[in-house]
């Protein structure tokens, strides 16, 4: 006997209004886009169709065809035990960072290969790039210190058509720089993403999957899978998510006018405090913080420029009209 059902909104309201991953999952559509998927296609305990979300292979098969159904990628994969990002949040980031420089713009969203857009730590997945040229047609620079990140990265550009000379993949040579080694003063990004790492060790890493297997589980289990994967540098760094932030948005000053919003993802609350005081002895000029939410989950991005009120208005005049 089925257990009662449990009622389902058809849109995830609290993802953004443009982002295409509101609606449940439709797998007839996914099956047809991705035929790949079929396997890993298997009934909930409602009797719906669903996967096992606590199956790496399962998570990025689904990645997979999300990614062909809705943002028009020919094929995409990622090597064993690397991030597989959850889509949606992914999208979140990139609509609503598109909302800041369309309000920094007078309304009117800037658009097209003239943006550029800097993702520090582009990944094995080239994710950000994918959603952002697929939205709004922006040009990428991705860094990252993982060669087979990169050699990953520029697989899925080589493969794609839609990102092909769109994106521009770049080796960090340092593990302690952002900036410095991959971009220079000269240089003019529009806009800055990042998604630093969350943890502060390797157990903490493993402590925080063995949570979250947990929930998608009716058995617990004592040795986790990172059902969406991640290397080292993706998933922990010395100090955690508040040093790492610390650092890049230290660094971010010394390229104060080469770009004009840099922004990053802020996962836990407690380090904005810490955020807000740094950005505010480094003298920024404006600083926005925007919410999110996927599901349960809450999280927020931090978006900061340190160009004044004359230099918004040149850079807007010379590199959006």
């Amino acid at each position: 006997m089925l257990p009662d059902k449990k009622e389902h909104a058809k849109i995830k309201s609290r993802l953004h209004p443009r982002n295409k991953n509101r609606e449940r999952y439709d797998f007839k559509e996914l099956l047809k886009s991705c035929p790949d998927l079929k396997p890993f296609v298997i009934p909930n305990k409602y009797d719906d169709q669903s996967i096992d979300f606590a199956d790496p292979k399962a998570v990025k098969m689904l990645n997979k065809a999300l990614l062909m159904h809705y943002y028009g990628l020919e094929e995409w994969d990622i090597p064993e035990n690397y991030l597989c990002p959850p889509i949606p949040g992914r999208a979140d980031y990139i609509h609503y960072i598109a909302d800041l420089l369309c309000s920094s713009n007078f309304g009117e969203m800037p658009k097209g290969e003239k943006i550029t857009c800097l993702d520090i730590g582009i990944g094995a997945n080239c994710i950000y790039p994918i959603i952002g040229r697929t939205e709004y047609g922006w040009s990428f620079i991705g860094t990252d210190i993982d060669p087979i990140a990169l050699a990953s990265a520029n697989k899925i550009i080589e493969l794609n058509p839609t990102l092909k000379g769109g994106v521009e993949c770049r080796l960090q040579p340092s593990s302690k720089d952002y900036f410095y080694g991959v971009f220079t003063r000269e240089e003019r990004a529009d806009l800055t993403v990042c998604n630093p790492p969350f943890h502060a060790s390797a157990e903490d890493a493993l402590a925080a999957s063995k949570r979250k297997v947990n929930n998608l589980n009716e058995e617990k289990v004592k040795t986790p899978t990172l059902n969406f994967g991640g290397q080292q540098n993706e998933l922990w760094c010395e100090g955690g998510e508040g040093r790492f932030l610390k650092t890049m948005i230290s660094e971010s000053k010394k390229f104060g006018k080469s770009c004009f919003w840099f922004s990053s993802l802020v996962s836990k609350q407690s380090n904005l405090k810490l955020v807000n005081k740094i950005l505010q002895d480094l003298g920024a000029e404006k600083v926005e913080t925007i919410p999110m939410g996927q599901g349960n989950k809450t999280s927020r991005i931090v978006a900061w420029t340190f160009l004044d009120a004359e230099e918004q208005k040149d850079w807007r005049e010379t590199r959006w009209k």
